[in-house]
């Protein structure tokens, strides 16, 4: 929603916000052996014909942006999806990419980024959780 925000205040429009569930639309589902829990999606407006920023926190392998296009057409045709993320680590799987990026931040394939918002957190920062140690940038 802050981002939504700060658009609001250059361009003096309000921006419909969303949210999807990814779940059903994970392809590692059939090797986790587990069933998503289904939460709702909320999707206040039609989104047919109209360009539709999708936004995530950490784009990895771009398996979650995938998923994510496939929750999004669920609702309608867009005329044009644009990707931004916060946080861009690298190590695609798909041939995804950001057209807007906050950060890149290069890391191991084994290490995990966390991004805490202050909205959630209380503070904005970006942690980067390897098995044996934890590093704030």
């Amino acid at each position: 929603h802050r981002i939504a925000e700060v658009i609001k205040g250059f361009e003096r429009v309000d921006i419909p916000v969303g949210a999807l569930d990814i779940g059903p639309h994970r392809d590692d589902l059939p090797y986790l052996g587990v069933q998503p829990v289904i939460r709702p999606n909320d999707i206040p407006t039609s989104i047919t014909d109209k360009n539709v920023v999708l936004v995530d926190d950490v784009l990895f392998t771009g398996r979650s942006t995938r998923a994510a296009m496939d929750a999004l057409i669920d609702f309608g045709r867009p005329q044009r999806i644009l990707l931004a993320v916060l946080i861009d680590r690298g190590h695609r799987e798909l041939p995804i990419k950001a057209n807007f990026v906050g950060k890149n931040i290069p890391s191991s394939r084994y290490e995990r980024i966390q991004l805490r918002l202050r909205e959630t957190d209380g503070v904005d920062e970006v942690v980067i959780v390897s098995p044996a140690k934890a590093a704030v940038v």
